[in-house]
């Protein structure tokens, strides 16, 4: 729980500073027509509204586990961040398709002083959020803050660019503004559909752990001959783990029970993302007792 609510301070503290920098760009991008300004303002906006989609996310996965979510609702957070993503490339289509317009109708946006004084700021604060955004998101093992420090560092990339159509313009070539802002709208599509691929891998219950790795960490407790069927998935500080473990056949309940508990906790403090570990006890044949590692 003490997790989730510092996951929402972060967010709401991002969110602030993503509408100060989008309203920023889009005002005076409007009132120069600069396109590359005004998509890039757009593009931060939208950082806002996935804070308030993670801040949604966040708060029903912080629920406890109940009659119909008897593995709790972290997943909500994994959902929260597919749909920031669907946001992300709706958006950049938006800004691709004026982009287009654009080299129809031509026009000669204003740039003056403050539009680079507006670029450079806002690029300052961007950069100051996803360092501050990423680290926490690594700290508290959140898919959200990590989804959307990429976002938000795909900014700073795109207010250089804006830079550069700002340069171009001023220097007398107002066709590169249309050019740089299907660039932006690129970087918007790569950011969201790697989004979607990290996120899937939740969904989808893909492997996130080496079985390998895990079975020689287990073998090097006392009275495990063996392990097999390792199964792991979920994601960032909610993995679980499911695996079966050999011991000997004459062993008494209480000891099997005792190594069960031992294999739990040792993977808990190797892994921190793992919250839970299913150990199955099986008896070792003859022959297996005599290999420690089983396939």
């Amino acid at each position: 729980m003490h997790r989730f609510k510092k996951v929402q301070q972060v967010l709401v503290l991002v969110l602030f500073l993503n509408l100060a920098v989008a309203f920023a760009k889009i005002i005076y991008g409007t009132l120069t027509g600069t396109l590359s300004m005004t998509a890039d303002g757009y593009h931060s906006l939208f950082d806002g509204v996935s804070n308030i989609v993670g801040l949604v996310g966040i708060f029903i996965a912080s629920r406890p586990p109940d009659r119909e979510h008897p593995y709790g609702h972290q997943k909500y957070e994994t959902v929260a961040s597919i749909f920031i993503a669907v946001l992300l490339l709706f958006v950049g289509f938006e800004i691709f398709q004026n982009a287009l317009d654009r080299f129809l109708v031509r026009s000669t946006p204003g740039v003056t002083a403050l539009s680079f004084i507006i670029m450079l700021g806002t690029m300052g604060v961007n950069y100051l959020v996803t360092r501050y955004e990423h680290g926490q998101g690594v700290a508290l093992s959140s898919s959200v803050l990590i989804a959307d420090s990429m976002h938000t560092k795909s900014d700073i990339y795109v207010s250089f660019s804006v830079i550069v159509s700002l340069v171009a313009i001023r220097s007398g070539f107002p066709l590169l503004d249309p050019v740089i802002a299907l660039l932006i709208s690129f970087l918007i599509f790569r950011a969201g559909f790697r989004i979607m691929k990290e996120s899937s891998k939740v969904l989808l219950d893909m492997s996130r752990l080496e079985e390998e790795e895990i079975c020689n960490l287990v073998l090097g407790i006392e009275g495990v001959l063996g392990c097999h069927k390792i199964r792991t998935r979920g994601g960032m500080g909610d993995i679980r783990i499911d695996m079966h473990v050999l011991v000997w056949s004459d062993m008494p309940l209480e000891d099997a029970h005792l190594i069960a508990h031992r294999v739990s906790k040792m993977l808990k403090v190797e892994y921190k993302d793992v919250t839970d570990v299913v150990v199955h006890l099986e008896p070792a044949l003859p022959q297996e007792s005599n290999s420690k590692k089983t396939s």
